[in-house]
């Protein structure tokens, strides 16, 4: 009989207990209510990117185009956001794993991780320059020691899993929350006519405002859609929520819609103030259009018209600060996480998510010093196209292939051995739909189609997958039907179980959605159970089951 392959070493294992970075989260360590869950969620988007955000295209395409370029944005994001969401929240499995066994395959959805890591780094280095730009103007700190200032102040906090991250967003949403709302009120009610001024803008080339051309609205949604892979460091929160059961149904629901596809609609808001700011900064403060899309600048100015100097500042570097800390410890969190998913599975191998958390950081920093933020428009609308063709092939295939064609199983797998290493249905839609809408970008099929890249990816994303579904007849999604364990799956409110089998490779006992028999017999001859875990990190593939 071949010998049992050891189990991981105790600091992989216990990080993974924490992190539950393979595997589903279990009902023993889901003990938060579900407003403790959302609020950590929404903790998340504290990031004043979405004010840079809301300035650049505002300059660029001015008020009009902008606004119904966010309002695009917001529609597409909570649309295909809320299938993902709830998987998520009802499933307790984060987004790679429902990406798996959503049209991807066991390997197949480790491009997926790369996109989405590159999402973390990128918004990671977006933040830390907002960050560095603070430390500059309040404490007098270069650029290029205020970007590794922001990034090595992360890294402790990120040592720790949900639990540390939860106690941080909750404890710090408060104060953000006033420090950001204040100026906005202020100068709605102080000065009425910024109101005016905010809607006659036209942008750089000087147009009305209110004039909208569908070109510019599609290159300002572009660069907003890049922020659609959010949602999956929302579904990072948003799989430890408790089973949803009939008592607690209403305040579940409400969770998961608010702090799941429900964030976009901060985010839009978040948009628009930061177009506001960035008016006001022009049309009332000397060399304005220069710091208008600086959100440190635009705090600063709008604070320094009802209080101390000294105190405007303090409140502008402490919220660009705590701004900076809640995001970039969700981004280097959820980024590692991504990273470790994707290496383990390719080499077997558990490394420690602290070095890949190191890994993403030094990318960010990189970044950074090459001063991404001059060329924050143009890497945005890039990546967009590949944010898109990810989450809205899993989004079509949730709805299209798993409810109405009913191609797809409906419960998500995830397990190896359960799965084909490839589907073609999602790996094929989603490298079609990002290849042709960045062909698109960068002007492949001329200029008139040019700014419709984002609807490129979007629409194919959508369409392909239920017409790759049908041709192959489904047949691809699962390797086996039956994962050996005669236990039921789910309690009596379709939530997972939370009984314990015990993996003979580990000595540890998981719950019944993490565990899958194991092709090694015991002893005795007697069947056997293997872990998730476990099972992801066998390089002799011993313990996988035949297909069927």
């Amino acid at each position: 009989m071949t010998a049992v392959q050891p189990a991981p070493t105790d600091t992989a294992l216990k990080e993974t207990l924490e992190d539950y970075t393979l595997r589903f989260a279990p009902r023993s360590y889901r003990k938060w209510g579900t407003g403790v869950v959302a609020t950590s969620a929404l903790g998340g988007i504290a990031y004043l990117a979405d004010f840079a955000i809301g300035a650049n295209i505002g300059i660029s395409y001015g008020t009009g185009n902008a606004l119904w370029g966010i309002l695009v944005f917001a529609v597409v994001i909570f649309l295909t956001g809320l299938p993902l969401a709830y998987y998520a929240a009802r499933y307790n499995i984060d987004l790679d794993l429902i990406t798996r066994g959503s049209g991807f395959g066991y390997y197949g959805s480790v491009v997926t991780n790369v996109i989405f890591a590159t999402f973390t780094f990128i918004f990671f280095a977006l933040e830390g320059s907002i960050m560095a730009q603070g430390l500059e103007l309040g404490l007098n700190i270069p650029l290029p020691i205020g970007y590794a200032v922001s990034t090595i102040m992360v890294i402790p906090l990120v040592i720790y899993g949900m639990k540390a991250l939860a106690k941080l967003q909750v404890w710090t949403t408060p104060l953000w929350l006033v420090l950001m709302v204040l100026p906005f009120v202020y100068l709605v009610i102080s000065n009425p006519d910024s109101v005016g001024e905010f809607f006659a803008y036209g942008g750089q080339d000087g147009a009305d405002g209110k004039g909208v051309n569908v070109g510019s609205v599609m290159l300002a949604a572009g660069v907003c859609l890049s922020l659609i892979a959010q949602i999956a460091e929302q579904i990072d929160y948003l799989r430890f929520m408790p089973p949803k059961t009939p008592e607690n149904s209403r305040r579940w629901w409400t969770a998961v819609l608010l702090a799941g596809p429900g964030w976009v609609i901060f985010g839009a808001l978040k948009q628009v103030v930061g177009l506001f700011l960035a008016v006001y900064l022009i049309a009332n403060v000397v060399d304005g259009s220069s710091i208008a899309n600086e959100p440190v600048h635009q705090f600063l100015e709008i604070y320094e018209n009802f209080m101390p100097g000294w105190l405007a500042m303090t409140l502008a570097v402490i919220l660009v600060v705590i701004s900076q800390i809640k995001i970039n410890v969700t981004n280097a969190y959820s980024g590692s996480l991504a990273w470790t998913n994707s290496y383990t599975r390719l080499t077997k191998t558990y490394p420690g998510r602290m070095v890949f958390v190191l890994f993403n950081l030094a990318i960010a920093l990189i970044l950074m010093e090459a001063n991404m933020f001059d060329f924050l428009n143009s890497i945005l609308g890039f990546y967009a196209n590949c944010g898109i063709a990810w989450i809205a092939v899993v989004a079509s295939d949730i709805v299209f292939n798993k409810y109405i064609l009913k191609l797809s199983p409906k419960v998500p797998e995830f397990r190896r051995g359960m799965l084909y290493n490839i589907n073609p249905v999602g790996f094929g839609s989603m490298a079609a739909s990002a290849i042709l809408s960045i062909l698109v970008f960068f002007g492949a099929f001329g200029s008139a189609i040019k700014p419709y890249s984002p609807i490129v990816a979007l629409v194919l994303a959508l369409v392909l997958p239920p017409i790759l579904a049908v041709a192959t007849k489904g047949k691809y999604y699962l390797r086996r039907t039956d994962d050996g364990i005669d236990l039921p799956m789910f309690d009596e409110h379709g939530n997972p179980s939370d009984e314990l089998v015990m993996c003979h490779v580990s000595g540890m006992e998981f719950e019944r959605p993490d565990m899958i028999a194991s092709n090694v017999p015991g002893p005795n001859g007697e069947k056997q159970y293997i872990s998730s875990l476990s099972l992801s990190t066998d390089k002799t593939g011993e313990h996988i089951l035949p297909p069927q």
